[in-house]
């Protein structure tokens, strides 16, 4: 299958943090099925949600309330809900989820599910930062996934979170691993990495021959009132080109068909892939 539609849903927190975190689960899984069901309409194949998207971004705090919003995977509520909605629809969804491995352990997870409804796997965020309003090592354990692409129904697809994107060696491992599309699921403020987000990905795109598709949330939240979160999610081509972009403030569905023969076409006139020289690259990996 060559061209395939693409849908990305960004979206504000519909609920206050002081409620019990399953409270908040349930009213943002809730909010997001009407934009599943217009996504459903107008034949989406690949689905993808925000990072943590049934949470507040809790980063900003170090509590361990929000231990209590992790779920298991595939087994948790969530995701049995998004798996049956995959099936119903026959659309591959990527859900971006706190995860809780066994007791004391936990990731930031995107689950993924075929358009039959089978559970493909999962990738864990690798990199994870830890700097004030981003305390997130509190919070999850830095995944080991080794890089996986999920062979899906409608084309093969990778998955990179929020801070990984500013590390390249990732983007690169997922392409070489087989993936036409990388979604990176974001929850991002305005302010110091802003002007990075409609340069880094679409560079990334270009530099590796794939689509990028970039989610991020809307608004603020409080009590912690970082900054906005500032949507704008994306779909870059591997030109680097963005072809489809979403409002800055709004809850919103971004609905774009791409065509996977560009990866083709743009690997064989760039040839990075022939070109690399791996061996020389050993600083990349010799530790500190």
């Amino acid at each position: 299958m060559e061209k395939v539609k693409i849908g990305v849903i960004q979206m504000g927190l519909k609920t206050g943090t002081d409620l019990d975190p399953a409270a908040i689960r349930d009213a943002m899984n809730e909010a997001h099925l009407p934009l599943i069901e217009q996504a459903a309409e107008q034949g989406v194949q690949v689905l993808c949600f925000q990072e943590v998207f049934n949470q507040p971004y809790f980063c900003p705090s170090q509590d361990k309330k929000w231990y209590d919003a992790a779920e298991r995977v595939p087994e948790g509520p969530t995701c049995q809900m998004m798996q049956k909605l995959a099936a119903k629809h026959r659309m591959v969804i990527i859900v971006p989820i706190y995860e809780e491995t066994v007791t004391g352990i936990y990731y930031n997870t995107a689950a993924v599910f075929d358009a039959d409804g089978s559970y493909l796997g999962k990738y864990h965020k690798t990199h994870i930062p830890q700097v004030a309003g981003f305390w997130e090592k509190f919070y999850f354990k830095p995944g080991q996934s080794n890089w996986p692409v999920f062979d899906t129904a409608y084309g093969k697809i990778g998955v990179y979170i929020c801070y990984d994107r500013h590390f390249p060696e990732g983007w690169r491992a997922l392409a070489l691993n087989g993936a036409e599309i990388i979604f990176n699921p974001s929850a991002t403020v305005a302010g110091l990495s802003q002007y990075l987000w409609e340069l880094e990905q679409p560079a990334s795109a270009a530099a590796n021959g794939c689509f990028i598709a970039a989610i991020n949330r809307v608004g603020t939240e409080a009590p912690w009132n970082i900054g906005e979160f500032y949507g704008s999610s994306y779909i870059a081509n591997p030109r680097g080109e963005i072809e489809a972009q979403a409002s800055a403030k709004d809850d919103e569905l971004l609905v774009h068909e791409v065509d996977l023969a560009m990866v083709r076409e743009i690997r064989n006139n760039w040839q990075f892939f022939r070109d690399r020289r791996p061996e020389t690259y050993t600083r990349l990996t010799d530790g500190e």
